[in-house]
């Protein structure tokens, strides 16, 4: 990329955080398969105390944790240690106690049932274990709302030990399946789930920032929660995920910087290596990356809880499915993105995508809730559509 993408993308940067409505502030990177070729910050860490934003924050990654925990999981697959058509009750015996939901009663008590055949850690991979999130899903909304349910963020063990919402492979549902892939995990090492990503991932690739367990260091750089209101409007939020955490979740539950994320992409980019050794091999790569959805398909994940979402989808209209760790979108996307790449999102409007094809992946981080902020989506689309803009003029050039 050269001088003219730079000046593209730091005006689309500037943009988001200066038009109305804006974001606070904004951390984005785009990488080759050797190194990040754009890196840029715009706005402010939290709009009441005026820090400017830079490319070193820190950042409540959600969702964004779990292509990490896939690759753990990938990992042991790897070494024989791990069967993914196994019952995940072979390592984490827990998920075997769990009944499936089909209801309430007049009483508003849940009807529960035993599942028609067990969850495999693979349903759990590709979100067709049954498990969703309360600010998708009505059923999980009143079971927190009127039975106490714990919320994920709580990072406890009682969060997790929620029905099944259908009996699993039925079909796709966004959910706390991957804080489960954490559990498997933690059942065939022995050890925390953060003490295996740090030995099997971020120590290899050189992560210095990803954390379950948000110290003091990374809290003087962290990129502080807004809430977005009505008249779209930012308010600061005193939000932090607990510290230490009861449950390591593998689904939303780490800490990081933009920089330490794209080393993971470019992981994903060259086939598994890094600059220190190889994570992956290969044709664990090749295996992931492709659909293992079958004929299921992602859906549009509705806004159930408005404060935490508004309905949300990437490239409506188009076929999308899952592979082993992320989204695939079946088709070209309007971006440019090409039909075989790899991305996904966290919940305080983090977005990221890997394409394999091209070599290249960018990472885009704010800290808004609700998500699908439309002032921080769509600036992300820009930026994702001035790379494929700017790579198809290098082409021609």
């Amino acid at each position: 990329m050269n001088a003219n993408f730079k000046q593209a993308a730091d005006a689309i940067l500037k943009g988001v955080v200066t038009s109305n409505p804006r974001v606070p502030g904004v951390v984005a990177m785009v990488t080759d398969r050797e190194r990040n070729i754009y890196e840029g910050a715009a706005g402010v860490r939290r709009l009441d105390r005026e820090q400017p934003m830079t490319t070193n924050d820190a950042f409540a990654l959600f969702s964004t944790t779990k292509a990490i925990t896939a690759t753990a999981a990938l990992q042991l697959i790897e070494e024989g240690r791990l069967d993914l058509d196994a019952p995940a009750s072979k390592y984490a015996p827990d998920i075997g106690r769990l009944q499936g939901i089909e209801g309430f009663d007049a009483k508003g008590e849940p009807r529960l049932r035993a599942p028609k055949r067990e969850v495999t850690t693979k349903h759990l991979l590709t979100h067709t274990g049954g498990f969703g999130y309360d600010f998708f899903n009505k059923t999980y909304a009143q079971l927190a709302e009127k039975k106490g349910q714990h919320s994920v963020i709580t990072a406890s063990k009682a969060a997790l030990m929620t029905p099944m919402l259908f009996d699993p492979g039925e079909k796709w549902e966004y959910g706390s399946n991957l804080d489960w892939v954490g559990q498997v995990i933690e059942g065939i090492t022995g050890q925390r789930l953060g003490e295996v990503l740090q030995t099997r991932i971020f120590d290899p690739l050189g992560m210095r920032d990803m954390t379950f367990a948000l110290n003091d260091g990374l809290r003087a750089r962290l990129a502080s929660m807004h809430a977005r209101n009505e008249d779209d409007s930012l308010v600061p939020m005193d939000f932090e995920l607990p510290s230490e955490p009861e449950v390591h979740m593998g689904g939303h539950g780490l800490y990081g910087t933009v920089g330490d994320y794209m080393r993971f992409i470019r992981m994903w980019l060259n086939d598994g290596r890094s600059e220190h050794g190889q994570v992956l091999k290969p044709e664990t790569v090749r295996m992931a990356e492709l659909n293992h959805l079958g004929p299921n398909k992602v859906t549009m994940l509705p806004g159930v809880i408005p404060s935490l979402s508004n309905d949300a989808e990437f490239f409506p209209g188009q076929s999308k499915s899952w592979s082993l760790a992320f989204m695939v979108n079946d088709e070209d996307a309007p971006t440019g993105r090409p039909a075989g790449a790899l991305g996904w999102a966290g919940l305080a409007n983090l977005f990221y995508w890997i394409d394999r094809k091209n070599g290249i992946g960018g990472f885009w981080a704010t800290q808004i809730l609700p998500f699908g902020d439309p002032a921080s989506f769509v600036g992300y689309m820009n930026l994702e559509t001035a790379v494929y803009a700017h790579l198809k003029k290098e082409e021609t050039a």
